[in-house]
């Protein structure tokens, strides 16, 4: 999604692309670095390594929660669900558990992620503009 977006940085300034952990950012380093004109950097060990060096954090706290803790939970609720009205209702209700395993099987295989891309359009999720 974020290679379609149009990433424009003043020439000038330097840039620093981070993720949580940086496993992210540094994974896709040299697209980030395609995307500007100025110098790019990766912050080592991303924001959680910030953070532990007692740096200062500005945080959005209107902000949603990250879209890969979304999908747990959306998963997670999803199999469970898919369990107990298998136990309690009808058997067909556990190919729902089996359902959501095949998608995040597929999500793990291939790098994309269905639910995500759903989750994405949901209004909590959504720029919010003055």
């Amino acid at each position: 999604a974020w290679e379609q977006s149009h990433l424009t940085v003043d020439p000038d300034a330097d840039v620093v692309f981070s993720c949580k952990t940086g496993m992210r950012t540094a994974g896709a380093c040299d697209r980030l670095a395609a995307r500007v004109t100025g110098e790019a950097f990766v912050l080592d060990g991303g924001l959680d390594a910030w953070r532990a060096a007692g740096l200062p954090v500005e945080e959005n706290l209107s902000a949603p929660m990250e879209i890969n803790r979304q999908v747990q939970i959306t998963a997670g609720l999803m199999i469970l669900a898919g369990v107990i009205l298998g136990f309690l209702v009808a058997p067909v209700w556990f190919g729902l558990s089996a359902f959501v395993g095949a998608g995040l099987t597929f999500a793990g295989l291939t790098g994309t992620c269905a639910m995500a891309r759903v989750l994405m359009l949901a209004p909590w999720n959504r720029p919010r503009f003055a």
